[in-house]
């Protein structure tokens, strides 16, 4: 075994070159750590965005002679050899108490899938799963075609331009059900659709998950309110901590005396970075929210109290507390980057006649930018992540107001906000359906990942700008 330094930069990057089975080793681990990256990708993508595609509808027939209507969802055997069971979600929860029901496959006797079944999404009971008898809207009475399109032309209107109309159902037992289109959200007929109707449907579906905010607990609706606070926080944390960092790496770097003072505080900067993420919750909470909001409330918000205003969990605190947390990350990349820097520029600058000032800002600073950037990539991946934390400085489970509106001062740095890594934990662990929870669990996974990428490679193609257009490889 043959090890070579490259001598791309003081830190002492080893080389190997030759064969041998340790080059083998390290490719077969990059290689396995891929593969475990696009496994988790892609079972967050098919479970996550699969919920979104129109399921057809089926109609059970038993051997009892009871009829069950609904979406088969899976399928397990049960123990002993005593057969299989199918769970199927029949929505009606306001008619039969539940959405999913259990059938053995011994008790089928028939199974269909009609083109005049419906799937349609109403507040507050949820899904509906049934016929479409008729559509009452004033004198008139539809049916069938009339009916059908009387429906898609409301549903494409707000809600408070629709004409008013009632559906007349009948569920899978033979009950009827009248259902105001005032509260109909959805409309599906996914037995009679095509292909090209069911891709649509299905963009449709996941842009409403996007742009719509949360309904039934959590386990319905979209996730608007928990992208825009996750964003709105990584942005607040990075412009808070990058500052911070960037200077504090500079002073231990740059200008401090490299003495056993200094060392000790490079190892307490560390060690930081090691410390649980809920320990600066609490100190969030007891610093931020009791210390510093409680004294600005008595200050200058004094005709609200008892009520708080900046003394409870809000935005501002959330961002300073992450940004706590993300600092030693900050320090520790940016330093590294200074010190790749060689003595020579430093000296070449003084040697031309440079401040010290003008050394650091005109050669020191821009070559280490990327260095910079590097903390910054990182601070953001583990800060939208983050929840413990959160849970005790200003996450909501339902927010009900946006820290930006229209109000001056427009950004409300006071108010509690939605985040998709609680909104994720809320969802899987609290949600009074947990079944129906399981595949928003994952789309909202996946939506969380792709996030935190998009911000990652964001940070990643400036750096990569700023390296090109300096010429330098810190």
């Amino acid at each position: 075994m043959r090890w070579q330094r490259t001598g791309i930069s003081n830190v002492g990057f080893l080389k190997m070159s030759g064969s041998g089975l340790w080059p083998w080793l390290c490719a077969a681990c990059v290689a396995l750590s891929l593969l475990m990256l696009a496994s988790l990708l892609t079972l967050l993508a098919l479970r996550g965005l699969g919920h979104f595609w129109p399921a057809p509808l089926e109609e059970v027939t038993l051997n009892s002679g009871d009829i069950v209507i609904g979406q088969s969802v899976r399928e397990t055997t049960l123990p002993k050899g005593a057969g299989a069971e199918r769970l199927y979600f029949t929505g009606n929860q306001d008619i039969t108490g539940s959405n999913w029901q259990w059938i053995a496959i011994d008790e089928i006797s028939q199974q269909t899938e009609p083109a005049d079944l419906i799937r349609l999404t109403r507040t507050p009971w949820g899904d509906f799963i049934g016929r479409l008898i008729a559509v009452e809207s004033g004198d008139q009475r539809l049916t069938d075609q009339a009916a059908w399109a009387f429906i898609q032309d409301a549903l494409a209107l707000p809600v408070n331009q629709r004409a008013p109309g009632t559906l007349v159902l009948a569920a899978a037992d033979g009950q009827t059900l009248r259902q105001p289109l005032a509260s109909v959200t959805h409309f599906q007929t996914p037995n009679a659709m095509s292909w090209g109707q069911k891709t649509i449907a299905w963009g449709q579906r996941i842009w409403q998950f996007l742009s719509e905010g949360p309904r039934a607990a959590n386990t319905g609706g979209g996730v608007w309110p928990a992208i825009f606070g996750t964003v709105l926080m990584v942005i607040l944390m990075s412009v808070i901590v990058t500052p911070f960092g960037v200077l504090a790496a500079i002073y231990l770097n740059e200008i401090a005396h490299q003495n056993r003072l200094t060392r000790l505080v490079r190892i307490g900067v560390r060690n930081l970075a090691g410390v649980p993420s809920i320990v600066y919750g609490v100190f969030g909470l007891g610093v931020f929210v009791y210390g510093v909001g409680g004294s600005i409330d008595s200050w200058f918000f004094s005709d609200e109290l008892p009520s708080p205003t900046f003394g409870t969990g809000g935005l501002l605190w959330a961002s300073l507390t992450l940004a706590l947390l993300t600092l030693p990350v900050v320090i520790v990349a940016t330093e590294e980057g200074l010190a790749r820097i060689p003595d020579a520029q430093r000296e070449g600058a003084v040697a031309l006649g440079a401040t010290r000032l003008e050394m650091l800002t005109r050669v020191v600073l821009p070559m280490a930018t990327p260095a910079m950037l590097t903390g910054v990539i990182l601070a953001v991946a583990r800060a939208a992540g983050e929840v413990a934390p959160l849970m005790l400085v200003g996450v909501a489970k339902l927010a009900p107001q946006m820290p930006v509106d229209g109000e001056f001062p427009y950004l409300h740095l006071e108010r509690k906000f939605m985040h998709l890594g609680y909104h994720l934990f809320d969802t899987a662990f609290h949600g009074e359906d947990v079944q129906a929870a399981i595949p928003l669990v994952f789309a909202t996974a996946l939506l969380l990942v792709l996030i935190v990428l998009v911000l990652n490679l964001t940070a990643i193609f400036l750096r990569h700008y700023l390296r090109r257009q300096r010429g330098n490889e810190c």
